[in-house]
């Protein structure tokens, strides 16, 4: 049994977490923080971690990036493995996160997806056998009007992902805007749409000569996330200290 707590409980992702983990075996959600106390949860819930008082094994993160240094210097010093779903942290957020996984097991992923995840490997696998063939590559991401990062965390690792295998020479583009010149030869242009209630959608493009190859993935429902969380949570239980991913959770 894996016994975690449900940092951002009462936000959209705690409750479709909260209800999936009623129905998956073996985990238990022991306690919930959150400021938001107007929703009722069959577990105990704490406006501060300071405040909760029961044992867990893990704590999952899915909250706001204004919090997530407080809650990375918690997990450090009480040893207890963060499961950090958050997106929109800064460089040096970032930085403190790989330092604290020094101390305890941390799993960061922009996406807890199978399907992105398996998106991130064709995308790295299309960037090594087209960019050198001058093939440019753009990403299109869209999301709810609620979204406040842009792009999206996970726009952001798909870049990563290609830039990692093309010796991080490729700049992104955000904005085409504020000037008049043609595309960089080594840019990844990244572009983000806000609207209506889209869960998230994600397209990678290679241009080339007379052709467009597009990887796609379009999520239907937050469930996909909630479900990666849980099973991160289930592995990252016991673990020593180190920086965990997804591809570890699906290589299991």
């Amino acid at each position: 049994m894996t016994k975690f707590i449900m940092h951002g409980c009462n936000g959209a992702m705690g409750q479709v977490i909260t209800r999936l983990a009623k129905d998956t075996p073996d985990v238990e959600i022991v306690a919930g923080i959150d400021v938001n106390d107007s929703i009722s949860n069959d577990y105990p819930v704490f406006k501060s971690l300071e405040e909760c008082d029961v044992e867990a094994d893990v704590i999952v993160d899915f909250s706001s990036a204004k919090i997530t240094d407080h809650l990375v210097d918690y997990a450090a010093e009480h040893k207890i493995p963060l499961v950090l779903c958050t997106t929109g942290l800064s460089e040096e957020q970032i930085s403190k996160v790989n330092e604290a996984s020094k101390k305890v097991a941390i799993l960061r992923s922009a996406n807890m997806s199978l399907g992105v995840n398996t998106v991130f490997r064709l995308a790295a696998l299309g960037a090594q056998v087209l960019a050198n063939e001058g093939y440019d590559i753009e990403i299109v991401e869209k999301h709810h009007n609620l979204k406040l990062d842009a792009p999206s965390g996970t726009a952001l690792a798909i870049a990563d992902a290609m830039n990692a295998v093309l010796n991080n020479e490729y700049s992104y583009k955000l904005d085409r805007s504020q000037e008049r010149a043609r595309r960089g030869k080594k840019e990844i242009g990244i572009q983000a749409v806000r609207g209506g209630n889209i869960v998230g959608e994600h397209e990678v493009f290679f241009c080339g000569p007379d052709e467009v190859i597009e990887i796609k993935h379009t999520a239907y429902s937050k469930g996909i996330f909630g479900k990666g969380a849980i099973a991160a949570a289930a592995f990252l239980k016991g673990k020593e200290p180190g920086m965990y991913s997804m591809s570890d959770v699906i290589a299991q």
